[in-house]
């Protein structure tokens, strides 16, 4: 088994080793092409990321800068939209639904240390991040190894989310937990107490 398979399988393995180095190297030079890029000039920031992200669906939208450690591991699906400064840490696998929104300074990670510093010195381990459709992940979130964010949540600003947040709630907080059920009332408001001035929302 290489330490690619390792890698991918949740097992300890040693990061510089069966090519992972050359990969995230490739995987930062994409990202250097695609940061650099003029802002008006969205047909090379679109061929970038299609070779970055060969498993994401067509319409995606990222702001650059964006980071991540190999781009193959994320599986994004359609209308996508992220913010300035993403950074997905893709050692394991990173499942993104449908309609998700992700504001700025987010950082998504699979990748993990182990506790004790001599183990710690050699090996990492990554375990896999799944976020449902419809979430709004807020800025300056940390998403942990390991997490499950269920469908049409939102994750507050500045919440660090260390367990599975469930589907249809409002959570928030270091560690993130939930807030509150989303009802068909919160339909009515666009912000806090503010309603809809308009009839097609």
């Amino acid at each position: 088994m290489t330490q690619k398979d390792r890698m991918l399988k949740g097992l300890p393995y040693l990061s510089n080793e069966d090519g992972l180095f050359e990969e995230r190297l490739s995987a930062k030079e994409l990202c250097y092409r695609f940061n650099n890029c003029a802002p008006t000039d969205l047909e090379s920031r679109n061929k970038y990321l299609k070779v970055l992200l060969p498993n994401a669906k067509k319409s995606i939208y990222i702001e650059p800068p964006f980071r991540c450690d190999y781009g193959y591991n994320m599986h994004i699906g359609e209308n996508f939209y992220a913010n300035y400064n993403l950074i997905v840490l893709d050692c394991a696998k990173v499942t993104i639904g449908d309609n998700v929104l992700i504001a700025p300074n987010v950082c998504i990670t699979t990748a993990g240390h182990p506790i004790h510093y001599l183990s710690r010195r050699k090996y990492e381990y990554a375990d896999e991040v799944k976020i449902g459709n419809n979430v709004w992940i807020g800025a300056n979130v940390v998403i942990n190894p390991g997490v499950t964010i269920g469908d049409n949540s939102v994750i507050g600003s500045g919440s660090v989310v260390t367990k599975d947040i469930e589907s249809d709630v409002v959570a928030v907080g270091n560690p993130c937990r939930v807030l509150r059920k989303i009802t068909d009332k919160d339909r009515e408001y666009y912000y806090k107490d503010r309603k809809f001035d308009v009839e097609d929302y």
